[in-house]
C-alpha cells in the first residue's frame, strides 16, 4: 500500500506502486502512473496523463503533466513522461504534449532545478541538468548529458546536441551542436566541452578528433557544407564526428556561429 499522507488527494484511478510516498497537500489526478520508489512531496501536482518512473523525486510545489500553453491544443489525450531516477525541484512546471508529438518527456537520471519549465512536445534526453529558471519553449529537443546554466531561455523548436554545455543567463535561438561550450549574446560557439567529455570517459583521441572537426566548422572561412566535405576528405570519421554530421543534417533552425 502506498504511503499517502491523509492531507493528500489521490484519484481512485491513479496507479501507484506499493512503496510510493505522497506528501501532504499533493494532488494526483486520474490517468497517472507512478512506479516503485517514487517520492511525491508536499503540494506537488501530478496531472492527468503523467507517467513517473522509478525512484523519481518530485519536490514541493512542482507541477507535472498539465495541459500545454498552446492555443492549438484541442484537449487531446497526451502524456508527460519522467524517466527513472530523475529529480524535479521546487516549483518547476512541466507541460504534456499536443497531437504534434503526443507527449513531452524528461529522460532518466535528470536533474531539473527550481522554477525550470519544460513546455509542450519537448523531448529531454538522459542525464540532463537544467539549472534554476531554465525555460524550454515548445518542441525543444535536448540530447543526453546536456547541461544548461540558470535563467537560460531556449527558443521553441531548438535542438541541443548531446554533451553540450550552455552558460547561464543566455538565449538559445539557434541549434547548439553536440560536445560544445556555448555562451555569449548572441549565443555562439566557445570551444569544446573538454572538461565534461573527460569526466565522461572520452579518450584523448576522440577529443582531439572533435577539436579538429570543430576547427573546420568554426575557425575556417568555409561554410558548413564546405567544412563537412573538408572533414570527410582529411579526417577519419569517428563515431563522435559522425554524430556531429547527423546533427547538422537534422538541424532546422541553423547552428549557432
Amino acid at each position: 500500500m502506498a504511503d499517502i499522507h491523509p492531507a493528500a488527494i489521490v484519484h481512485k484511478n491513479a496507479e501507484l506502486a506499493s512503496d510510493v510516498k505522497v506528501g501532504p497537500f499533493a494532488i494526483i489526478e486520474e490517468n497517472v502512473k507512478i512506479k516503485s520508489g517514487a517520492d511525491i512531496r508536499s503540494s506537488a501536482l501530478i496531472a492527468e496523463g503523467t507517467r513517473i518512473g522509478k525512484n523519481v523525486i518530485v519536490h514541493h510545489g512542482a507541477v507535472i503533466g498539465t495541459i500545454p500553453q498552446d492555443l492549438k491544443f484541442g484537449g487531446e489525450e497526451t502524456l508527460f513522461e519522467v524517466g527513472d531516477n530523475s529529480e524535479i525541484r521546487e516549483y518547476s512546471v512541466l507541460n504534456r504534449g499536443t497531437s504534434n508529438r503526443g507527449k513531452s518527456s524528461v529522460g532518466e537520471n535528470c536533474f531539473l532545478m527550481a522554477y525550470s519549465h519544460v513546455a509542450h512536445d519537448c523531448i529531454v534526453g538522459d542525464n540532463v541538468i537544467l539549472a534554476n529558471g531554465v525555460q524550454l519553449g515548445g518542441h525543444v529537443t535536448i540530447g543526453d548529458y546536456v547541461i544548461i546554466g540558470g535563467l537560460t531561455a531556449v527558443h521553441q523548436f531548438s535542438y541541443i546536441g548531446s554533451h553540450a554545455f550552455i552558460g547561464g543567463g543566455f538565449r538559445v535561438v539557434q541549434d547548439v551542436p553536440p560536445y560544445v561550450l556555448a555562451a555569449g549574446e548572441p549565443l555562439r560557439y566557445s570551444g569544446l566541452n573538454v572538461v565534461g567529455l573527460r569526466r565522461r570517459g572520452f579518450s584523448n583521441e576522440s577529443i582531439r578528433a572533435l577539436q579538429r572537426c570543430y576547427r573546420f566548422l568554426y575557425r575556417s572561412k568555409m561554410n558548413i557544407s564546405q567544412a563537412v566535405e573538408k572533414i570527410k576528405e582529411e579526417m577519419e570519421i569517428t563515431s563522435e564526428v559522425q554524430n556531429v554530421f547527423d546533427f547538422i543534417e537534422k538541424s532546422d533552425r541553423g547552428m549557432i556561429r
